[in-house]
């Protein structure tokens, strides 16, 4: 059974940070892209950064760039999302995501996790 487990959501404030986790079992962890997308009340869903494992290349939104990194642990199944600098727009339900090639067929062809809260108070 595939599953992916994000946590590590919280309350925080502005210009703190969080570290976010999506452990991941149930496939082949090396040979996916993890990443990490964020939904806002009332607004579309985005993506945030991700990091494909056959590569180690990652992807940042612009504007996380410089605040967020992502790192993976091939040992534990498990893609971390350090979040620094927070600021209140970066409040949202934050979810992973495990596709296969996100560059050429993006992200709907693979599993998706239940999300995390992230709140940033101002």
């Amino acid at each position: 059974e595939v599953q992916l487990q994000a946590s590590g959501g919280g309350l925080v404030q502005a210009g703190g940070s969080l570290r976010l986790s999506c452990a991941a079992s149930g496939f082949t962890f090396a040979h996916y892209a993890i990443g990490w997308f964020r939904q806002a009340p009332g607004k579309a869903r985005e993506g945030v950064s991700y990091i494909d494992n056959r590569d180690v290349f990652t992807w940042y939104h612009e504007s996380v760039k410089g605040r967020f990194t992502i790192s993976s642990d091939n040992a534990k199944n498990t893609v971390y999302l350090q979040t620094n600098s927070l600021k209140p727009e970066d409040t949202a339900v934050y979810y992973c995501a495990a596709d296969v090639n996100p560059r050429s067929t993006g992200w709907g062809r693979g599993y998706w996790g239940q999300g995390t809260l992230v709140t940033v108070s101002s």
